[in-house]
């Protein structure tokens, strides 16, 4: 198990605790990826729920390899030239979803600025591969601004996830210092453009950390930003420094201070809002489940597309002839 040491030398406080495994299911999980020879970004990040997410047998799949071009001051996920793209990797996490007997399912990649797509059309491989393999599961995209690219950005779209994440990370303010070559506004713009590009039939979702120096009102503006962008669904979490060579902690942000912000995200008009110390974009994503009309409307257009609403009732009735017609009569 890949474990930093740094990430627990200095001191935190009490409600920031690590839960190690302690029950069959997070090595059985273990097992299965190393099986499949799966990259998750629970390891790569450093995640801390990532004992308890795994020992319920869920995961966060981080496909297009384990380099990012990116040095981002936050990530634990290392800044290196990355490697090929695998062509079978997409069944492989298509496989991971069957044998877990996942409901749910969050595929996220590093940034791939070395493509031209920027990963996009593995995203799209990968989206199909799973519904194949489980028709049934809700599939969640945790993506890359792919640099603003909207050929690249209607691949993603056009496999029609669930639910599209993409981070802000941050307040406007800290993006530069916080996050490698992203822009803030960009962000917003993907999320929005990413709605529009299925006509609103999808759930948008984005995430903030606390704790690297922001203010409360600029987390409230970053709030008012993502709804002005058809944001539904919002995440906030701590920030926890992965080693020394990342960005340092400003402030640990209390339990009772995420419950508030968590209060003010849902009168605001978050549909859901998950706020906590250990809270990441994908701990307890299954919880929220998407509007009913959205998946129906997903599936609908997903059967459409492969040509299964084509039936029998489906069809128009002929109009019958004038003679049988005075015949009956």
């Amino acid at each position: 198990m890949k474990m930093d040491p740094t990430l627990h030398r200095e001191k935190k406080p009490d409600w920031i605790k690590v839960r190690l495994p302690n029950n069959p299911g997070f090595w059985s999980t273990k097992s299965l990826i190393t099986d499949l020879k799966l990259v998750t970004v629970c390891e790569e990040a450093q995640c801390p729920n990532r004992w308890e997410c795994w020992g319920q047998g869920t995961a966060t799949f981080m496909i297009a390899g384990d380099k990012c071009t990116r040095a981002c001051g936050f990530c634990a996920v290392k800044t290196a030239k990355p490697d090929a793209l695998e062509s079978d990797e997409p069944q492989r996490v298509a496989e991971a979803t069957r044998r877990m007997n996942l409901r749910h399912v969050v595929i996220t990649a590093v940034a791939r600025d070395d493509l031209r797509d920027g990963g996009a059309e593995h995203f799209k491989l990968t989206i199909e591969a799973v519904r194949q393999a489980n028709p049934e599961i809700i599939i969640e995209v945790l993506v890359p601004d792919f640099n603003d690219r909207d050929w690249a950005l209607a691949m993603v779209m056009q496999a029609r996830p669930h639910i599209f994440n993409h981070n802000l990370e941050t307040v406007e303010r800290l993006t530069p210092l916080v996050r490698s070559r992203a822009q803030y506004q960009r962000s917003l713009t993907v999320l929005k453009k990413a709605k529009e590009m299925v006509h609103g039939k999808i759930a948008t979702k984005s995430g903030i950390m606390l704790g690297l120096g922001e203010r409360h009102d600029e987390i409230l503006r970053a709030m008012d930003d993502l709804l002005a962008h058809d944001v539904t669904v919002l995440t906030l979490g701590q920030y926890l420094r992965p080693t020394q060579k990342h960005l340092p902690v400003v402030e640990y942000i209390t339990p009772q201070a995420f419950d508030e912000y968590k209060a003010i995200a849902l009168a605001k008009g978050f549909r859901h809002v998950a706020s906590g110390p250990l809270v990441r974009s994908s701990y307890h994503a299954a919880d929220f489940r998407p509007e009913l009309d959205v998946l129906e409307s997903i599936e609908a257009d997903v059967r459409a597309a492969r040509g299964l609403e084509i039936g029998p009732e489906h069809l128009p009735l002929p109009s019958p002839k004038p003679a049988l017609i005075q015949a009956i009569a």
